[in-house]
């Protein structure tokens, strides 16, 4: 639906327009960048003309640019083969790379900010690994071992401060979350970009938290870097807004769902137990209570921590979490025995306090076990897509 709603913006008059799908798109976002946008743009036609392997093209991206961007856009595409301009209403970056992307019939997009100040050569380290089918995403780091970066003391604090909190925060396993060079497979994009919110600056960082949570492979490329010293962001407003996407991701997080669908059971169990504890004693009362919630608790987690829809390997991951279960069931039904090898007749809130704080103790080990076992899955085989066609070029 994205494709035919924007299908009218893309320049369509050239009649030297190539039909062949390109392997690599390059979008360039742009917002109010008449002043450098030709420079740029020319600059990158003639790198890839010249040096890239790969058939391509450039697609410039405006995000509701209120001075003469969208003419020099405009001029550009005509004057050049193989680029492309779309012109959105609305700002944000993310909403521009979101529809240049939805729109595109390459198989790997990237994209690179207008100043340009990653080098060139460093495009095809990135998107090689995915036209091979090796990896999923390609990042460009600034703060890996090989890379050359020229930047003020100030820029290099806030990036190595934002980071080192993706990392704390989000478990983040990748190194430059906002470097403004990255590529994605073209087939991955379906699954990942209806599951990213945010359409400003933080829709990098949510698209790689997001990658890295569905197990896609992330190739990171050091790049020779060199800090525009006219960069439009915002420092203090793209920060917060930052933080408010890193407390988002938190919050959404399979440890998070999986601690929220945790404290609902313990509660059915507590319940359970109590109701039960008087006429099946509190052993027997336990293991019934336990037994109803892991149900649940494995279909809980099964649709919501760790995303699994459909009927496929629902027999088998109940089972699974039925062995979890009876680990559970052991571990609590010892810390029973234990009490009462303490005290005969322990009071019915000590035998619910001993049982919630096993419960708890539990909690590690099972999400673990959920993680790598119950609902583990084979990553799906992906066929290499480079080939040797330039006739989009």
């Amino acid at each position: 639906m994205l494709m035919t709603a924007l299908s009218p913006l893309w320049d369509a008059r050239r009649p030297d327009a190539p039909t062949a799908r390109p392997q690599v798109e390059v979008v360039v976002p742009v917002y109010n960048e008449e002043a450098a946008l030709a420079l740029s743009v020319r600059r990158l036609h003639r790198y890839l003309t010249s040096e890239f392997p790969f058939t391509w093209r450039i697609v410039i991206a405006d995000n509701a640019s209120t001075d003469r961007t969208a003419d020099v856009a405009a001029t550009l595409s005509r004057d050049l083969p193989s680029i492309r301009s779309i012109r959105l209403e609305q700002k944000g970056r993310g909403r521009a790379l979101r529809a240049a992307w939805a729109a595109s019939g390459a198989k790997v997009v990237c994209y690179m900010d207008v100043d340009l100040s990653t080098d060139l050569r460093g495009l095809l380290p990135l998107v090689a690994p995915l036209l091979s089918g090796h990896s999923d995403l390609a990042i460009g780091t600034r703060l890996a071992y090989g890379a050359r970066v020229v930047r003020g003391p100030k820029r290099e604090a806030i990036s190595r401060g934002y980071n080192r909190l993706l990392r704390f925060a989000l478990r983040a396993r990748f190194s430059d979350a906002q470097c403004g060079f990255k590529a994605v497979r073209a087939d991955m994009l379906p699954d990942l970009l209806p599951a990213v919110r945010d359409d400003g600056w933080f829709f990098d960082t949510e698209l790689l938290v997001t990658a890295q949570r569905r197990g896609l492979r992330i190739h990171e490329v050091p790049v020779d870097w060199i800090d525009d010293p006219d960069s439009r962001v915002a420092i203090l407003r793209t920060a917060w807004d930052d933080l408010r996407g890193v407390a988002r991701l938190m919050a959404a997080s399979p440890i998070a769902r999986f601690a929220g669908v945790g404290a609902l059971c313990t509660v059915a169990h507590a319940l359970l137990f109590l109701a039960l504890r008087g006429g099946l004693g509190a052993a027997a009362a336990n293991a019934v209570a336990l037994a109803l919630t892991a149900v649940g608790n494995t279909a809980l987690n099964r649709r919501f921590t760790f995303r699994v829809r459909g009927r496929a390997g629902l027999v088998r991951h109940h089972f699974r979490g039925g062995l979890v279960f009876l680990l559970t069931l052991a571990l609590t039904n010892s810390a029973l025995l234990v009490l009462h090898g303490v005290d005969a007749s322990p009071p019915g809130a000590v035998q619910l306090a001993v049982l919630v704080a096993a419960n708890l103790t539990a909690t590690v080990s099972r999400f673990v076990a959920m993680k790598t076992w119950v609902f583990a899955h084979r990553r799906r085989h992906t066929s290499p897509l480079m080939t040797t066609d330039r006739s989009a070029a």
